[in-house]
């Protein structure tokens, strides 16, 4: 059979990799949990004319159409681009059994037909979280969004030695309201061309402000100016007042990015910051607008983003605003494993090989294997009867830290690190605590 090739942007971990990747993901579901948050998982398919509406990404679906259709029928389904339309359309669907404001978190695969590059990817895992409100949600729940999304992220960088994270926030009702305040007619334009700024730099984004929306060279410049404000704290109203534009939802936009800023320094400090450039490019946001990216390694881009939306969710009856934010879990992490950054201590879950003698005694060591595991230890029983210095070999090559010699009855555990070997009894018998699950370790880049 020809070796098949490996398809361009569907990463495959490796079994060791994989360890890493399930104790991130271990540690956000522990964190959305211990939030409130409760799990729900949607289909893999939307149709066509859903995912459709969102901005210009329906070029990015993958098209589903089963094999035996008709020759011209044309697809009516695609493989969702994010968790945020299903998930849009799953409470519309269940509002009448669902608990409002619903919590909810989403980890799952989704799929964009993009050109496969370092930090994307055509097959990639997301981790997301909504709280979502019929007809009116509080602003609060914007205070709050990121400060879940920062503990979990701390979490990784404390527990697991991920680079920490820095987050950038700013307020789509401040930017509009600014450019309002300027006598902009169509603040969602320039929106999109402030978004471009980390792409093409401030001065290539001031040049299309003014030939392709057409601005004037002075609104051009005020927006920006209004860009170019960053703070750690509450000082960036100051900087904003300080550009003399006027407008109410200008007000309002400064009073609730304020409160975001001001709250997650008490809570989170030094991981959030204002950013005024920050704008998200897609249409359904309305309010507040995340960034996050590991620091020191900014040129990765963006591993977490998300936002308000006041009407993503509407049936004619009612609507259901909500605020959201979603990590990239492979967006994050394949950059990380590839460098060498983090690693599992092991490949495999197993703590222990229990020898075999011999192939008749091969029931003994699966007594023995039985009685551990009963015990909540991974054990492995050797695949073959081979000479003893094979097996421990075996372990050894899968980098298990253990081997048992012996029956129930008179059983040894040899540390085939250290050498050392001590009798042992599989009914009170342990491995190190450390050693009872593979670890995830942190290293500088490999270079």
């Amino acid at each position: 059979m020809i070796r098949p090739k490996p398809l361009s942007g569907f990463p495959e971990f490796s079994p060791d990799a994989r360890i890493v990747e399930l104790a991130v993901l271990d540690r956000l579901r522990e964190t959305f949990e211990l939030h409130g948050f409760a799990s729900i998982e949607t289909r893999a398919v939307e149709p066509l004319d859903r995912l459709a509406k969102q901005g210009e990404i329906d070029k990015e679906v993958y098209v589903v159409q089963r094999l035996h259709s008709e020759p011209d029928a044309r697809p009516e389904l695609g493989l969702h681009f994010d968790l945020t339309v299903p998930f849009a359309r799953y409470v519309l669907e269940n509002a009448h059994q669902l608990q409002f404001p619903f919590r909810r978190y989403q980890i799952q695969k989704v799929w964009r037909g993009e050109r496969p590059q370092e930090g994307r990817y055509r097959e990639f895992t997301q981790a997301d979280i909504d709280i979502v409100d019929a007809t009116t949600l509080a602003a609060h729940h914007d205070v709050e969004l990121p400060l879940v999304t920062l503990s979990a992220l701390e979490r990784l960088h404390v527990d697991l030695g991920v680079p920490p994270v820095l987050m950038r926030v700013n307020n789509r009702k401040l930017a509009q309201g600014f450019y309002l305040g300027l006598g902009i007619p169509d603040p969602a334009e320039v929106l999109r061309q402030v978004d471009k700024i980390d792409k093409i730099g401030p001065d290539q984004v001031q040049a299309a402000l003014a030939e392709q929306v057409g601005l004037s060279r002075a609104q051009a410049a005020s927006c920006i100016a209004l860009a170019g404000i960053s703070a750690p704290d509450e000082a960036f109203v100051d900087e904003v007042r300080a550009l003399g534009v006027e407008h109410d939802q200008l007000d309002e936009g400064l009073a609730l990015l304020a409160d975001v800023v001001r709250t997650a320094g008490a809570y989170v400090p030094g991981r959030l910051v204002a950013d005024l450039k920050i704008a998200r490019g897609l249409d359904y946001y309305t309010g507040t607008v995340y960034e996050a990216e590991l620091a020191g390694f900014e040129s990765w881009g963006s591993i977490a983003s998300g936002g308000r939306y006041d009407s993503l969710a509407a049936d004619g009856r009612t609507t259901y605003p909500g605020v959201g934010l979603s990590i990239g879990v492979t967006r994050l992490l394949a950059p990380l494993l590839g460098k060498g950054m983090l690693r599992a201590s092991r490949p495999v879950p197993t703590a222990i090989l229990v020898a075999v003698d011999a192939e008749e005694t091969r029931a003994a060591a699966i007594a023995v294997a039985e009685q551990l595991r009963s015990r909540g230890i991974p054990t492995e029983v050797a695949p073959k009867a081979d000479r003893f210095g094979k097996q421990i070999r075996y372990a050894d090559r899968r980098r298990i830290p253990y081997v048992w010699f012996g029956s129930a009855e008179s059983g040894e555990v040899k540390d085939i690190r250290s050498g050392e070997q001590v009798p042992a009894d599989p009914a009170t018998w342990a491995p190190a605590p450390a050693d009872l699950k593979p670890t995830v370790q942190a290293t500088p880049p490999q270079s």
